[in-house]
């Protein structure tokens, strides 16, 4: 199966020389579970052109520090690829700003959250969504690093993960076909450290400090890095 990654933002210039781009973790991370993708990288955000839906064999789509409310010149073409990718039936993940982007462009409302920062390894629980989202326990613990939240889902989505911090962290859509996630499973221990420190000075202390101490918990990234490998490959 070829994988498409479309690329809406990069590792910041202060950690690029020590982490790799946010395919390379995509690719890494899948791997790691033992799925086999062929892989394409469309730099979205670089104006790369994006393929038409139907051409596509499967989708996800990276996260970013861009906001799905500005005016980025390539923000109208992402949101008419989900919309055709949708309606198509095309296999599409989301995560992070990818899983905002779906929401928004799918009629579903995304700002930046007055719950501030959630950065750190946050738990969620977990609904079942069978066949492709019955997972073999009721929380999972996954780094994330975000401001902006989906407040209100699309009318054809189901929640599938949530926190009280983020209630629709994880949904579903109705079509089969489409699947998103506000956490981070591609992230590994250093980068998200490394993203926490960063923020340092723009989130309040007491914010980053539960954060570094969230970090000692055990990251259940592989499971919902299994259930996407199903769903995609299914």
């Amino acid at each position: 199966m070829r994988l498409t990654i479309l690329q809406t933002g990069v590792v910041p210039i202060s950690l690029s020389d020590r982490f790799p781009s946010y395919p390379e973790m995509f690719r890494a991370m899948f791997e790691r579970d033992g799925a086999r993708f062929d892989y394409e990288v469309i730099k979205v955000a670089d104006g790369e052109p994006i393929p038409d839906a139907k051409s596509c064999e499967a989708v996800v789509i990276t996260g970013s520090s861009a906001g799905v409310y500005e005016t980025h010149p390539w923000l109208p073409p992402l949101r008419d690829f989900i919309r055709s990718a949708y309606t198509a039936r095309t296999k599409m993940i989301g995560i992070c700003f990818g899983h905002q982007v779906i929401a928004d462009a799918l009629g579903g409302e995304v700002r930046k959250s007055e719950k501030g920062w959630g950065l750190g390894r946050h738990t969620y629980e977990v609904l079942p969504f069978r066949p492709h989202f019955d997972l073999p326990r009721a929380s999972l613990s996954i780094a994330c690093s975000h401001q902006d939240q989906v407040i209100a889902p699309p009318r054809e989505a189901r929640v599938i993960l949530r926190s009280q911090f983020a209630p629709n962290a994880g949904l579903a859509y109705e079509n089969g076909a489409a699947m998103s996630f506000q956490p981070h499973p591609e992230f590994d221990d250093a980068y998200s450290r490394a993203l926490i420190t960063l923020r340092e000075g723009r989130a309040s202390q007491d914010v980053i400090d539960a954060a570094n101490a969230s970090m000692c918990q055990p990251s259940d990234s592989p499971l919902l890095v299994r259930a996407m490998s199903r769903f995609l490959a299914a």
